[in-house]
């Protein structure tokens, strides 16, 4: 049996083991180690004297892996960023967010909706986890909207749907895990996720009005704030706005010349930033400790599947899958573009089954350098590419897409993460609520990655001007 058929055999059972309900950090895992055994048992020609000889030294190979690749300073982002979040969630300053985008936008059709979406935009942009921020939204956000009529199916799902702009919209936690996969700059994939996140809250705040205009008793407006109300709202929402300011500066340097620090050292600032606002708006210890114990929670779940998967990963690169993968993507008789599509759909259709991020991490290592070679390699110049682009903006637009898909997976039943989040958070919804009230935003995400297909410079203008 060749590597390539052992790959095969034991990825499908992988996906058997995910399908019947086992966590994918822990199925990833499982399947790398038999993948890694059988390998080498392969090479030994199953003879049972050194079977044990194979699991000995696989099992060596899987324990060096969690180590040598989690030990990466890159990755240190991850629970810096969600600390940001959860210390601005537990300071207050994400309810007063909220307030002030309902005093500024609530006004037009549906406005108490819109100003969810743009105040779950502004969260993201210190939290980098879409989890945290269904969570904290759905707390906030949720009573207010059913408060003034709101069916609550949609509340929830304008919630879970408006948590997922978290993923792109820098600092995000799925971004860092790709440019550690890929290995390509985290800061410049960072930067790219600013203008494709902020353009996705737009498309979900005029399909909310388009609702609104179209469908009677849909979402009332909210009137009746004064200008002094409004510019009121402001400085309490400052701090969040403050920080996502402090950490471009620092990343990317504006004025010219080299970045202030590193994207890690960005992360930590910032929650130092947020720390010390957090003591001056009186933050308790009670509180303080909360938010550290949700961020390793959510840090222990996320490190978690990056562990398990990377084994899997080790094994695919033994197996050589990837360069299998690879060629027979560049041998098929048919355009890049539309080769590119079907990968994207195929996406749509496994994130039904898995989470997220495990999703990413479990498919890149195949996907990402068949992707590159339709491109014309990671070294190609955009004359001579596929895609009208060089390798690296490949890297980055792919990246982008990937992401997106991966927003979309946050909702799509029947695993949505951001669903379920929202369910467990408001007793009086089922998950079959949430599941029907993000519906609509299915057409928004669709119509949001069908533009940033066709227009590539929509991702790529902010990183190449980086």
């Amino acid at each position: 049996m060749t590597p390539i058929d052992i790959g095969l055999w034991v990825t499908g059972g992988m996906l058997v083991l995910v399908v019947l309900g086992m966590r994918v950090a822990f199925a990833a895992a499982l399947a790398g180690l038999i993948g890694l055994i059988w390998l080498r048992w392969d090479q030994f020609g199953y003879d049972p004297d050194r079977l044990w000889k194979a699991i000995e030294i696989s099992v060596k190979i899987a324990g060096q892996v969690p180590h040598g690749k989690v030990a990466s300073q890159a990755l240190s982002l991850i629970p810096t960023f969600i600390l940001i979040g959860y210390l601005a969630y537990y300071a207050g300053f994400t309810k007063a967010l909220f307030e002030a985008a309902k005093r500024w936008i609530a006004w037009v059709p549906g406005g108490l909706a819109v100003s969810t979406v743009f105040a779950t935009a502004g969260f993201a942009a210190v939290s980098g986890a879409s989890v945290a921020t269904a969570a904290v939204f759905a707390r906030i956000a949720i009573p207010e909207m059913l408060k003034i009529g709101y069916d609550k199916r949609f509340a929830a799902g304008v919630v879970a749907a408006g948590g997922t702009l978290a993923s792109l919209i820098p600092p995000s936690a799925i971004l860092v895990i790709y440019a550690i996969i890929v290995e390509q700059d985290v800061g410049k994939l960072l930067l790219a996720g600013f203008i494709p996140g902020a353009f996705s809250a737009v498309i979900y705040a005029l399909l909310i009005i388009g609702m609104a205009l179209v469908i009677p008793n849909f979402g009332p407006p909210v009137r009746g704030f004064t200008w002094k109300q409004r510019f009121v709202s402001l400085p309490p929402a400052l701090p969040i706005l403050a920080v996502v300011v402090i950490i471009v500066f620092f990343v990317y340097n504006p004025f010219g010349g080299d970045a202030w620090g590193t994207p890690t050292e960005g992360g930590a600032l910032g929650a130092f930033i947020v720390f010390l606002m957090a003591l001056v708006r009186g933050m308790r210890w009670a509180e303080f400790k909360d938010a550290l114990i949700e961020t390793a929670k959510l840090s222990a779940m996320i490190f978690t599947i990056i562990w398990g998967v990377l084994v899997y990963v080790r094994f695919l690169g033994f197996a050589d899958l990837p360069g299998a993968f690879a060629d027979w993507i560049t041998s098929l008789e048919q355009s890049p573009m539309l080769t590119l599509v079907m990968i994207l759909l195929a996406y749509a259709v496994l994130g039904m089954f898995m989470d997220a991020i495990g999703m990413l991490i479990l498919t890149l290592p195949v996907v990402y350098p068949a992707v590159m070679a339709l491109n014309g390699g990671e070294t190609v110049a955009a004359a001579d590419s596929a895609f009208g682009m060089s390798g690296t903006a490949c890297a980055i637009w792919f990246g982008i897409l990937v992401v997106k898909m991966a927003e979309f997976c946050l909702i799509t039943p029947p695993i949505g993460l951001n669903c379920f989040v929202v369910a467990g958070v408001r007793p009086e919804l089922s998950v079959q609520d949430v599941f029907r009230g993000v519906t609509p935003f299915f057409i928004a995400d669709g119509i949001t990655i069908a533009l940033l297909v066709a227009f590539p410079m929509i991702v790529l203008w902010l990183p190449l001007q980086a």
